[in-house]
């Protein structure tokens, strides 16, 4: 076995999102194109000679060939060791948790998250580092310098390494150890969790259903929920991870996860309902005919941090992005613990956390997580809510209803509208940000606002800044409207509008979102000038 040094020339668009490198499949079939950034990751990171690897996806279309690939550079590049999961699947979390169990340099997750897959779909890389969390912006910002320079990458002439069995395989002077991608991160779920006490809610007639939406979770799933919780058979539907996930798309909301919720409002509706996406590190959390808000989600799960286990002891402090409802801040407020607003993307509670200063954390886009990885973690959160449940005896309405009696109701809202030309969107933004000098002040309604500003972030532990991470508009009743473009897509752009205000009246609390907000919704279309400038009717999706 040789190594081959192969002469290739930069490509200019390989920037990292704030998940990675994310673009169609077709883009990373092209020659050299996922060789070329994987050795700008590796020139990054310099990891020392012999040092080990953690290397897994979601099991998306190109996931084994991409690993394939991916493995021969890592043993032409001087590692000692990969841990890849059985067949190439590994969660985002599970990831996270099998870097910071072994003590690796780091990890490579292939997944383009809950965007769709299949041929024609989208496919995606990021490199995690020893602590478990995505890359910060100084070592992205590093891979993205080095990707435009790249003159060569190194790869090892070698046959394909057997996925499909666990074991200890040599690739040249590399092992490669192929592990159950399971078996950590449900061991490291069991530590945390009252097992027993969820093993009997569901042993007294509990009922539930997870849908996998055919993407990886599907495994874990079925592992924890069915085999070591003991919920029969069938709870856990389209368990089954496939390269295309089934045609659908993986994304675990009102819209996409639609059999979920169908089941969820039909006549016979078990007690939960939870849904996560295709790298398994977001959740929808449903109780009968009742949706969890995922800033709620958040804030129940602070609330009732002591009847789990590894949270008994309290918490240092929790931590939301800017968008997410300030739900959080409340229960935060009220433990006397510290709450903390960052810009969107997980890498930013990564510094928080590793100095000890939070212990939960989440965002509004149904991801939630907490110091046990890096990452945000779909099925954590699903044993979390079982936990609960078991625990206080109380269906899922019914801890949200008084939840809202006890701390007040954020009510909360996020239009998104997908695949807008990225002009128009880029237009509609600096429409709005050129009208912040006169906003304050203005009435619109019942509204006055109060402050204007595109939010940045000065890191308390790094000191890092960040800037451009969003527009606010505040006023003075506490409500605001929020818009973004995200940084997910591969297409177009996507245009999230965030709306909140708080109820703090129970007899209102069970009043539908969209009619809460109806006078904010109204507000934020006339000023961004919505349809006019994008054409657009509806919103893609409302959560």
């Amino acid at each position: 076995m040789s190594i081959k040094t192969i002469v290739t020339t930069p490509f200019a668009d390989q920037k990292p999102g704030t998940s990675g490198l994310r673009k169609k499949v077709t883009a990373f079939q092209s020659p050299r194109y996922l060789e070329n950034f994987v050795q700008a990751i590796f020139d990054t990171i310099q990891a020392p000679s012999g040092s080990t690897l953690v290397l897994g996806g979601d099991g998306r279309y190109y996931n084994r060939e991409a690993i394939q690939i991916i493995l021969k550079m890592a043993a032409a590049n001087g590692f000692g060791k990969v841990l890849v999961g059985q067949g190439g699947i590994l969660s985002t979390p599970a990831a996270s948790c099998v870097i910071r169990k072994y003590a690796t340099f780091g990890g490579i997750i292939l997944s383009a998250s809950h965007n769709p897959g299949g041929p024609d779909g989208d496919f995606g890389i990021k490199y995690n580092t020893g602590n478990g969390g995505p890359a910060p912006e100084k070592i992205t910002e590093a891979i993205y310098a080095r990707s435009k320079e790249l003159t060569r990458y190194r790869v090892i002439e070698a046959p394909d390494v057997a996925l499909d069995q666990t074991g200890t395989y040599a690739l040249g002077e590399m092992k490669v150890e192929v592990i159950d991608p399971v078996a950590d991160y449900a061991e490291l779920m069991e530590s945390l969790f009252d097992f027993t006490a969820i093993r009997a809610l569901i042993g007294g007639g509990f009922r539930l259903c997870f849908d996998a939406m055919h993407a990886v979770t599907g495994p874990y799933a079925r592992e924890i929920l069915e085999k070591r919780l003991g919920a029969p058979t069938g709870s856990v539907i389209n368990g089954v991870p496939l390269p295309d996930f089934g045609g659908g798309h993986p994304d675990p909301n009102l819209t996409y996860a639609h059999q979920l919720v169908e089941i969820m409002v039909g006549a016979e509706a078990p007690d939960f309902g939870a849904a996560s996406d295709g790298d398994g590190d977001r959740n929808m959390i449903l109780g009968r005919q009742f949706f969890v808000n995922p800033s709620d989600s958040l804030a129940i799960l602070a609330a009732n941090a002591a009847l789990a286990p590894g949270y008994a002891a309290g918490l240092a402090g929790v931590a939301r992005s800017m968008p997410t409802s300030a739900a959080a801040d409340r229960v935060a407020a009220q433990l006397g613990i510290p709450c903390f607003e960052t810009p969107t993307g997980w890498k930013f509670f990564g510094n928080l956390m590793d100095a000890g200063k939070v212990t939960l954390c989440g965002e509004e886009s149904f991801g939630t997580g907490s110091s046990h990885v890096r990452e945000k973690d779909g099925l954590w959160a699903v044993l979390f809510w079982l936990n609960i449940l078991a625990k206080r005896g109380l269906p899922v309405e019914e801890i949200a209803l008084r939840h809202w009696a006890e701390y007040g109701r954020n009510v909360y809202s996020r239009h998104d509208y997908e695949g807008l030309p990225s002009d128009a969107a880029n237009a509609l933004m600096a429409h709005l940000k050129g009208q912040f000098a006169k906003l304050p002040g203005q009435r619109f309604g019942n509204y006055q606002v109060k402050f204007c500003d595109d939010f940045s972030y000065t890191d308390p532990i790094d000191g890092s800044v960040s800037t451009g991470q969003g527009l606010r508009i505040g006023f003075e009743d506490g409500s605001r409207i929020v818009f973004r473009l995200s940084g997910t897509g591969t297409e177009g752009a996507t245009l999230r509008i965030y709306l909140e205000a708080f109820e703090p009246d129970p007899a209102k609390h069970g009043q539908d979102a969209q009619q809460a907000l109806a006078g904010l919704i109204v507000i934020a279309n006339e000023l961004s000038e919505l349809k006019l400038r994008t054409g657009r009717e509806k919103p893609t999706v409302i959560t």
